[in-house]
């Protein structure tokens, strides 16, 4: 893997004289104050401004500010035309156009396609400050407010849609966010290397069409490039008919000649580092669908920074390029960057609004990013890779520190030590040589590999010395656990349970099936029930009464309505009753999406034969799925009875432990206690006298026995 020049070590850009501003600036009044004419970059959001570095906004504007540059922020702009654009003037050298921490659909919509009523994201939560499809509506509005000016987008969003994708919520292929967008260059991943390598070119005076080099980055482009050798993969790999070669020894051979017989040789490996992989067009994908899970799995298998190639795809006339994934950031660089001068709370202007996600993380802290799971509903190793980056435990010590020093309403509990996993702090691979050369969509499916370091032991210091710290009550962990790496360390699963865990903790197995496991390349349910023994066996060791609440999914490609049965039954028979339960989502360029779409399985090689993958679509059965996590619920019983009928599981309707669901259907304005037996009209005085003749028939068996 190549060295990249640090982030910190460039030349200042000449606008850092103006100092660091107390709060990047949302208005001309701001700039006002800190003595500016113009900004040189202005970030657009889709989520209100809070200076922490949760907030990407935030991260990436006080990053380039650290490199000197004059940064502005427009925040939950009003889209409907392009004044709100021109807030700040025309910027020096670029807008950057993010949707904000999350994707704006994924955002805005239910599993179900239904409209949320909140945003957490926006003041006092309020839905309806953002577009769908925020990247495209603000990059568009932009280039309208200020013809000329680069457009950049980066962030969630344009990342899981650099290429052509399946787009859940119009259920249909759709472009590349690139040219939908007319932006002029696509940011994707965790952004800061090529952001400072950006902001810095550009500076220098070079066109933004003239970059076309750095890593982490996508744009359209016509023909071929020069120097670059292009390998073809717009076509599945499927074996042709099979052709008889000429037997030299048949015949003799015409006097004076001779036949030479050419021996098989592999073919020469061209250099990684400028060749680029065709996918299969736009079009192709938009109505193949095997050949859209085809490219799925080409793309998958490059995004690794040691080995990946670069990849195009052609839109109508043009091409989608997209560079290889960005290497890295150091644990130096990390920690620079998550210790710049944050206020680490929202921007004055939103006086005493509440920000519901400001609410949920302001007393946490982000330890690492990445993840090598490699979940195929998750969209973390697209966005953020496999390699796990992780900070050093001086500049986690600081920046709790900072909490309990600056941040207002802080009681001295930490809210979470964690990152996209509680438990992959500075895990990775044991040999760089085998990781920049790996392949493999996860570390730890189908077993962990044998080359991962799993020692958790300086996550285990980490946790002692923040909690020894002065003010400092607990320190809780709330990020994901991954309970297979856990059990290899049971000294790690002691120290989170004695100390770490507030009476719950919570985990995802997922499932408790193979085939919708193996889709989602996740571990047995049997890694689950050790790391239960070992949480049990600590916490009464540490005299806590602590649960473990599981997380499941829903309708996940490869789940059957006997699969979802099964869960329910392991549900009802280890006593637990979810409260919320998640549907499949089908975020864009995820594997297990690509299955959604498709039917098929991009984690092994395709052809037109490939098996297909068991897919839940219909509403009616989506709804049959989650029903099953909440067989508890009355509101669920018919849904369950109708299903057991079909499924000829009869044997498990009824008022027994051993039933899933009860026969009767309650009264909803009794609850689901089984209602009491009511006399008809008519009836009442026959009924007390048939508890008279009981009484009389006991009180005869009473003598009789005595006699």
């Amino acid at each position: 893997m190549p060295q990249p020049k640090n982030i910190f070590s460039y030349r200042p850009y000449w606008a850092a004289r103006f100092g660091i501003s107390p709060v990047l600036p949302m208005s001309r009044a701001e700039m006002d104050d800190l003595g500016w004419d113009s900004c040189d970059i202005i970030i657009v959001t889709g989520d209100a401004y809070v200076d922490h570095p949760s907030f990407g906004m935030a991260l990436v504007g006080r990053l380039l500010e650290a490199q000197g540059f004059r940064v502005g922020i427009i925040a939950q702009p009003d889209w409907q035309n392009g004044e709100a654009f021109r807030r700040l003037g025309k910027p020096n050298l670029f807008f950057g156009i993010t949707a904000g921490n999350m994707d704006s659909m994924v955002n805005r919509y239910t599993a179900d396609r239904r409209i949320r009523s909140d945003d957490a994201y926006t003041p006092n939560g309020e839905a309806g400050k953002r577009p769908d499809r925020s990247v495209i509506v603000y990059a568009q509005r932009a280039r309208e407010a200020y013809k000329g000016v680069p457009v950049v987008i980066g962030g969630i969003e344009a990342s899981l849609r650099r290429i052509a994708h399946y787009d859940y919520w119009s259920d249909k292929v759709r472009r590349s966010i690139l040219p939908d967008s007319k932006a002029d260059l696509l940011l994707y991943g965790n952004a800061e290397r090529a952001l400072v390598e950006l902001a810095h070119r550009l500076a220098a005076g070079e066109g933004i069409d003239q970059i076309r080099d750095i890593r982490g980055t996508a744009f359209m482009h016509r023909g071929a490039v020069d120097g670059w050798i292009e390998v073809d993969s717009t076509q599945l790999d499927e074996p042709g008919m099979k052709a008889d070669h000429p037997d030299p020894y048949l015949a003799e051979p015409e006097c004076g000649k001779t036949v030479r017989i050419t021996p098989h040789t592999r073919p020469r490996r061209h250099p990684r580092e400028r060749t680029v992989i065709r996918l299969p067009s736009y079009d192709q994908v938009a109505r193949d669908e095997v050949i859209y899970a085809h490219a799925s799995r080409v793309f998958h298998l490059e995004t690794n920074p040691g080995n990946a190639r670069a990849l195009t795809q052609q839109h109508g006339k043009r091409d989608v390029w997209l560079n290889p994934p960005p290497i890295p950031l150091t644990t130096e660089e990390l920690d620079r960057i998550y210790e710049l001068p944050y206020t680490r709370k929202p921007h004055p202007s939103y006086g005493e609004a509440r920000n519901p996600a400001w609410e949920m993380i302001r007393h946490s802290v982000n330890i690492m990013r990445g993840c090598f799971g490699g979940c195929t509903f998750c969209s973390i190793t697209e966005h953020e890779g496999r390699i796990i980056q992780s900070r050093s435990e001086d500049s986690v010590v600081r920046e709790v520190e900072t909490i309990r020093d600056q941040v207002p309403g802080f009681t001295g509990n930490i809210s979470d030590l964690g990152g996209p996993t509680a438990n992959m702090y500075r895990l990775a691979c044991q040999d760089k040589s085998i990781e920049s050369a790996c392949r493999r969509l996860s570390c730890v499916y189908p077993d962990i590999c044998g080359n991962l370091d799993t020692n958790h032991q300086p996550l285990i210091d980490l946790y002692r010395r923040t909690r020894k710290l002065p003010g400092i009550k607990r320190i809780f962990i709330a990020s994901g656990l991954r309970y297979d790496l856990a059990i290899r360390s049971p000294e790690y699963i002691r120290e989170l349970v004695t100390h770490h865990v507030g009476g719950y903790l919570k985990i995802a197995p997922e499932h408790t099936e193979s085939s919708p496991l193996s889709m989602m390349m996740k571990p047995g349910i049997g890694s689950y029930e050790r790391f239960k023994k070992l949480f049990d066996k600590y916490s009464a060791q540490a005299g806590k009464e602590q649960y473990l609440i599981p997380y499941f999914i829903a309708a996940h490609p490869g789940s059957s309505d006997l699969d979802m049965l099964n869960l329910a039954l392991w549900l009802k028979a280890n006593n637990f009753r979810p409260d919320q339960v998640q549907a499949f989502l089908p975020t864009p360029l995820a594997i297990a999406s690509a299955m959604y779409h498709t039917g098929k399985n991009p984690l092994r090689k395709l052809s037109r034969r490939s098996a297909n993958v068991n897919v839940v679509r219909g509403l009616k059965q989506r709804r049959l799925h989650k029903a099953f996590l909440r067989y508890h619920d009355p509101k669920n019983w018919p849904l369950i009875r109708d299903a057991l009928t079909r499924m000829g599981r009869n044997d498990l309707v009824g008022n027994g432990k051993r039933h899933l669901v009860p026969k009767w259907q309650p009264n909803p304005e009794h609850g689901a206690s089984e209602p009491k037996r009511q006399n008809r009209p008519g009836h009442a005085n026959r009924s007390k006298g048939m508890k008279g003749k009981i009484r009389i028939i006991g009180q005869r068996k009473a003598r009789q026995r005595r006699n």
